[in-house]
């Protein structure tokens, strides 16, 4: 049986590092914690305004991956700087999402409508030339549609922007519309072999309706993760969600 990949992202303790300017919590020990408690990927977003993540921090968290020989996914913008910084340090995932610089947060996902599609397609084009053994996500939404236009990219997956379907579970409101689509995404999308990820604003609560669905085979979970880690320890809460998924094998389809 498969079982879904868990991806860590650490960003957030590098937030509270940004707030004092020290050299502490350091981005690379969480990275350790998460890796020796399961997790199978570290996932880091190295912004162009460098809010958390900072350019030091991406060599020392891909050197505690190769170490422990388990993924890097780089999470950035399409810039030609990211372009540059991605083509040296060769992480074995990119991410490819948008910025805004007045967000909190990633709001949502990369626009690959008719007006935009070809840049994504130009950049990705990009990525392959300079790294040919580096795999590239998009980080968008998921509907039908959307995953039309994603099968157009020289892309490895797409990754599934959760953010909403994660707020209407916190407001135990209905999600069987957000289920649904990613049901029809997945079908219009697995038929090319390509990978089908998940994450943004995700909990150990809310994961569990679409670890039921078993459509998922990567989720990146982060600010729930160093949050529930103030409380109980960053390594007992990756064990947490390890445990979890380790109960839901994939179906392919519900």
């Amino acid at each position: 049986m498969k079982y879904p990949r868990l991806g860590v992202n650490i960003d957030h303790v590098a937030t509270i590092r940004q707030q004092r300017g020290e050299f502490y919590p350091e981005v690379f020990r969480a990275a350790q914690l998460s890796l020796d408690a399961g997790a199978e990927q570290i996932t880091i977003h190295l912004r162009e305004d460098r809010r958390h993540i900072q350019d030091h921090d991406v060599p020392e968290v891909h050197q505690v991956c190769k170490k422990n020989k388990k993924l890097l996914n780089l999470e950035m913008g399409m810039t030609d700087e990211m372009l540059q910084i991605a083509t040296l340090e060769k992480p074995d995932w990119i991410c490819l999402v948008p910025e805004k610089r007045q967000e909190r947060t990633t709001e949502g996902g990369l626009d690959v409508g008719p007006s935009q599609i070809e840049r994504v397609r130009h950049f990705c084009d990009a990525l392959k030339k300079n790294l040919p053994q580096t795999k590239i996500s998009l980080f968008v939404e998921g509907t039908p549609e959307v995953m039309k236009q994603c099968l157009t990219v020289n892309c490895d997956a797409v990754e599934i922007h959760t953010g909403q379907y994660a707020i209407d579970f916190l407001h135990q409101k209905d999600l069987s519309h957000h289920l649904d689509m990613y049901k029809k995404s997945w079908e219009v999308f697995h038929k090319s072999g390509r990978g089908f990820h998940a994450g943004h604003g995700l909990t150990l609560e809310s994961v569990l309706p679409l670890l039921e669905q078993g459509l998922f085979e990567e989720y990146n979970i982060g600010h729930w993760i160093i949050s529930e880690a103030v409380f109980v320890g960053l390594g007992e809460v990756v064990k947490q969600l390890k445990t979890l998924m380790e109960k839901h094998p994939m179906k392919g389809i519900v």
